[in-house]
């Protein structure tokens, strides 16, 4: 059984434990920096939005901010990437994964004509992205399909060998993934289209939960 830490605060990252249990793998959600040897993965989860000191940046529509809780889960992800263990990052774990290799991140998406009705972040939105062909998300999903977003934010310039794979229609990233590492991110939120009621456009979010552990 894959163990995997979530690197979240408990009270939010119930989606995602629900996930990973029905894949029968065990999920530990925890902001203890750990020994990696102790986990098979690493999970960064959705949250607010970070803080811009870690990308160089002034605060230009950043919102909710915790920096205690981006160096944590910075301090995280570093101990799982020196161990060359396999990382996801969904919606915020994705931005994170993104400014850890030196990218940064799009504050406000007002000037992205497809994200103006996607700021009601505690509601999901359905709408289309595109994958490159050569990506995973393509094999698992095709190059043209729908996801579920709820977010202003985006990354902008990639990190250090930081590919990435998905786009909305304006161009808003939605997926990435590490050149030579087993790192993956979406801007969505597969554990949240995973069981039913599930809409029927939206594609199936296990099949990429269960592609993680098979890294």
């Amino acid at each position: 059984m894959k163990k995997i830490l979530i690197a979240g605060l408990p009270e939010f990252t119930q989606n995602y434990e629900k996930a990973f249990r029905s894949l029968k793998a065990q999920p530990v959600t925890s902001l203890h920096v750990p020994d990696p040897d102790d986990y098979d993965a690493l999970l960064l989860p959705g949250g607010d939005d970070i803080d811009p000191i870690f990308f160089g940046q002034i605060n230009e529509g950043s919102r909710r901010i915790n920096t205690q809780l981006d160096r944590i889960q910075l301090q995280i992800l570093k101990a799982f990437i020196q161990q060359k263990k396999p990382v996801m990052g969904i919606c915020k774990g994705m931005q994170l994964i993104n400014v850890f290799f030196g990218g940064d991140i799009i504050q406000h998406l007002s000037c992205y004509k497809a994200h103006e009705y996607l700021e009601d972040l505690d509601k999901d939105q359905a709408h289309v992205t595109h994958a490159r062909a050569d990506s995973l998300l393509a094999d698992l999903y095709g190059t043209t399909f729908h996801v579920n977003s709820a977010h202003h934010q985006g990354c902008g310039m990639p990190g250090r060998r930081i590919v990435y794979t998905q786009f909305a229609e304006d161009g808003v990233v939605e997926g990435l993934c590490h050149h030579t590492l087993p790192i993956i991110g979406v801007q969505w939120h597969p554990e949240r289209m995973c069981f039913p009621p599930a809409n029927d456009v939206l594609v199936d979010g296990i099949l990429l939960l269960a592609y993680f552990l098979c890294i």
